[in-house]
């Protein structure tokens, strides 16, 4: 019987990075991206600098992959030619729904995810500035390769539509985390509250492809 491989070079160097990646998580979490550079996060996965450099290139390149990592909008060029398949179906009023619902569900489950939505508003660093790019790329695609065309002759635009959503979504759910309040009486931290959030957003999608 084989025995598994439970150690080498790509090995050693996937748990390398991963312990690096989560060094940075540690600090983010705990000080800002303030608290970031190479001594602390080296420091805090217990390895020597240089490792930072030979696996990532610098500081900036090890954020920017843990923000990927953590951020719902990031999927692969083949995920997104999957997406765009399948939406052509119902011209993408399903996919318009389900990734505002998936949206919110992962927002509200993961604070990660949160902070990263955070961050992004109040902090003015590249790899912030680059994971939104990404964000604004998946979303053009979908935009023009399905929706695009449905709504070219329609009085609705449902890039405005899913523009207040997607920002209704983060206010709501880092609102409602943050503080604990309510929004319009509504409290998003009980189930019943969520549910009456996603009817909603379901009925409007279903009123702008109406």
């Amino acid at each position: 019987m084989t025995r598994k491989t439970t150690s080498g070079p790509i090995r050693d160097k996937e748990r390398t990075k991963m312990k690096l990646l989560t060094a940075v998580g540690a600090i983010l979490k705990k000080e800002g991206f303030t608290g970031l550079n190479v001594s602390r996060i080296a420091t805090k996965a217990n390895l020597h600098r240089k490792l930072i450099y030979e696996y990532f290139g610098g500081m900036e390149n090890l954020v920017k992959e843990y923000l990927n990592s953590r951020d719902y909008w990031s999927v692969s060029l083949d995920q997104i030619d999957e997406i765009i398949e399948e939406s052509k179906k119902d011209f993408g009023k399903q996919t318009a729904f389900s990734l505002l619902e998936n949206q919110f569900d992962a927002l509200m489950a993961n604070e990660e995810m949160r902070k990263i939505i955070n961050w992004g508003l109040s902090e003015d660093l590249k790899p912030l500035k680059e994971l939104n790019k990404e964000r604004e790329r998946l979303g053009e695609e979908l935009f023009s390769k399905i929706t695009d065309d449905y709504f070219k002759d329609s009085e609705k635009n449902i890039r405005a539509i899913e523009g207040i959503l997607i920002g209704g979504i983060y206010y709501l759910t880092l609102q409602a985390k943050m503080s604990g309040e309510t929004m319009c009486g509504i409290d998003i931290n009980t189930v019943e509250g969520r549910a009456e959030v996603k009817k909603t957003l379901k009925q409007i999608i279903e009123w702008a492809y109406s």
